[in-house]
């Protein structure tokens, strides 16, 4: 006895859109794991500003008649390592506001499509039938399957 898999078939344009909700699922993933990378490089960037800072307020805590050479250049080289990593975390922000911008497009992009997609799918009428038509395919108890398309011609064989 056959099982059809009529029943449980989807049209191409279900399938369509099915497709295109599980790429924009992993659209979202790839996004949220975006957004956790910027969150760590940032909170790294901060740390070692801060580190530097603190570091910077100990050397600037040292009255000037008795700073040494050593601790002007100390002082001068923190002014600019706490400079370049605040140019760095600057880059870093405005990147991600870019990328949202872009991300934001692309939203109402996908929403558009996925709304054509649904009032297509909604409108269509879904046929029930007893029995699978010629040109779905089927699977028998032992499990092969024929896979044939559109005009009734054989495919593959699956086993």
């Amino acid at each position: 006895m056959d099982v059809s898999m009529a029943e449980r078939s989807m049209s191409a344009d279900e399938i369509e859109a099915e497709m295109a909700r599980i790429q924009r699922l992993r659209e979202v993933l790839v996004r949220r794991e975006s957004e956790l990378r910027f969150m760590m490089d940032d909170i790294q960037l901060c740390k070692d500003i801060m580190k530097l800072k603190q570091e910077l307020r100990k050397i600037v805590a040292v009255p000037d008649a008795e700073k040494t050479k050593k601790h002007r250049q100390r002082e001068e080289k923190l002014i600019q390592e706490i400079h370049q990593l605040v140019q760095k975390r600057d880059f870093l922000v405005d990147d991600a506001e870019v990328e949202r911008l872009r991300e934001q497009e692309e939203d109402k992009e996908m929403a558009e499509f996925l709304r054509q997609k649904l009032s297509v799918i909604q409108r269509a009428p879904k046929p029930r039938t007893a029995e699978p038509p010629a040109n779905k395919p089927s699977i028998s108890r032992s499990g092969a399957a024929l896979i044939k398309d559109c005009c009734g011609a054989t495919q593959c064989v699956i086993m």
